[in-house]
């Protein structure tokens, strides 16, 4: 039985890939920054799961000394760490640049980039420590270089992980510590839909590339969680979205109708 601990899992895709590591027989710690949402969904998790299986503490990855709390607390509730999952992250508001606050700057780069960063140190040295272990970053919008309108900050997050994971790769080569990443693609969640206004022209249309190219929590987390598990090589990069599978939906997007926001 593997334990994984995924931070920011009380929601999205992050309690997605709970429950679908669950469901495969493994242990699994859920993580997110209020107490309440993080008993909640331990809860709900244990109603349809061995609830020996299923722990959880509130953390803050923008504190490292939290982020080392809650690989402490899992480690003395399970034994040991196998995988490790830095998902926890947040959407920037969809303002003009120069009407950010500072306020608005550090919590998108805090959680997104620096709690990724502290995810990681802490569960290298861990696994480290341990003898072995996995760790993965969740990339996103930004991570493959592309620039959209409104998306700056956070993109710019997603950048700059991919370039983490790149060098934790080669930070960690000959350790018995595994590094990768995954892509989700696009995901149908509120973190994908914040900030949209219902009805208005944009999000019509966005709504129409989305229909074609992005997926359910339910279709996507079950996969990445089966490529998790049977991983084995270091450096991995487990995508859903690939640009082949891109290419085939538009190609055949008048014969799939799709509406993932009916």
């Amino acid at each position: 039985m593997k334990t994984i601990v995924i931070t920011g899992s009380t929601r999205g895709i992050g309690r997605g890939l709970a429950d679908s590591f669950l469901a495969r027989g493994c242990a699994v710690a859920v993580s997110g920054r209020a107490t309440e949402s993080v008993e909640r969904v331990v809860s709900d998790l244990a109603g349809s799961h061995d609830a020996g299986r299923v722990w959880g503490q509130a953390c803050d990855v923008t504190d490292m000394e939290q982020v080392q709390a809650l690989w402490d607390g899992a480690k003395a509730h399970y034994g040991t760490i196998d995988v490790w999952i830095n998902n926890a992250g947040v959407p920037n508001p969809r303002i003009p640049f120069s009407d950010y606050s500072s306020e608005q700057i550090d919590a998108v780069v805090g959680t997104n980039l620096l709690g990724t960063i502290y995810g990681a140190r802490v569960a290298v040295r861990g696994m480290l420590e341990q003898g072995g272990g996995s760790l993965y970053n969740m990339e996103g919008l930004g991570s493959d270089g592309r620039t959209i309108k409104g998306t700056m900050i956070y993109a710019t997050t997603k950048s700059a992980v991919r370039y983490l994971t790149r060098a934790l790769v080669e930070e960690t080569r000959g350790t018995p510590v595994r590094v990768g990443a995954l892509s989700p693609g696009m995901v149908v969640t509120d973190f994908l839909t914040a900030g949209q206004e219902g009805g208005s022209e944009e999000w019509e249309r966005t709504k129409r590339v989305l229909n074609i190219l992005a997926d359910r929590v339910e279709t996507v987390t079950p996969w990445l969680a089966e490529r998790v598990l049977a991983d084995d090589k270091h450096g991995a990069h487990i995508a859903w979205l690939t640009r082949g599978k891109v290419m085939w939906r538009f190609l055949t997007a008048s014969l799939r109708k799709r509406d993932l926001f009916a």
